[in-house]
């Protein structure tokens, strides 16, 4: 039966491959159980529908045994009360409710091994949510704790991207200083020699100057005394 067959295909899917194709895992979580928990509606009404089946196959498979037994009994009654073609007529109704009385065992047993596997997948199912909601808190919690090492190895990443900045700026400022240093040597290489006699000779021209100075002043005190 189609229901069946349906429910056997939820029965087997893996929350684990849906967790894996998920941009969300957190979410997919929920609407995973919210799909379950709407699945096993279906599965409660489903399943009440075919045990309903299996109790009136049940019921309709008696009456007929009874009436079986029924005949039997009228039969024996037509036989002691010495009316032997009345027996047969029971015996012959008797031969034609159990052909019937089969057909209806096996419709029974079919619904019986339907209405047991639509009650063992809505017991899994139960069981399944039972289990996937007291693990849904912890596959958040680590969700959550996967989210934040990410982030973490992010800003991890950009650390090490301002390393690499700074370790830039390092060389071109060790560049700018050697090019600094090179156009200084070079403003010293174009200012041409210098004239070390002249520097001499201004050394002793100002020394006797001072003398100079100082001598007139000396006299202009002397002068005064």
């Amino acid at each position: 039966m189609s229901m069946i067959t349906r429910f056997k295909d939820i029965m087997a899917s893996n929350i684990n491959a849906l967790l894996d194709k998920a941009e969300n895992p957190e979410k997919m979580i929920d609407q995973y159980l919210r799909n379950l928990n709407k699945d096993l509606g279906k599965v409660k009404s489903e399943t009440a529908s075919v045990m309903a089946e299996e109790q009136r196959a049940k019921r309709v498979l008696h009456e007929c045994q009874e009436d079986v037994e029924k005949m039997e009994r009228y039969a024996i009654k037509a036989l002691e009360a010495g009316n032997e073609g009345d027996a047969r007529k029971f015996l012959e109704k008797k031969a034609e409710l159990s052909g019937k009385c089969s057909e209806l065992e096996l419709a029974y047993q079919l619904a019986a091994s339907n209405a047991q596997q639509m009650k063992q997948m809505h017991d899994k199912l139960v069981a399944d949510i039972e289990e996937l909601e007291s693990r849904r808190s912890m596959l958040k919690a680590k969700w959550s704790v996967a989210k934040t090492q990410e982030r973490m190895n992010k800003l991890g990443a950009s650390a090490a991207h301002t390393g690499q900045s700074i370790s830039a700026f390092e060389r071109m400022e060790e560049k700018v200083n050697r090019a600094l240093d090179e156009a200084n040597a070079m403003a010293e290489l174009n200012a041409g020699p210098k004239d070390k006699i002249a520097d001499l000779t201004a050394k002793y021209d100002d020394a006797s100057s001072n003398v100079d100075d100082e001598l007139a002043a000396l006299k202009e005190r002397m002068k005064k005394n």
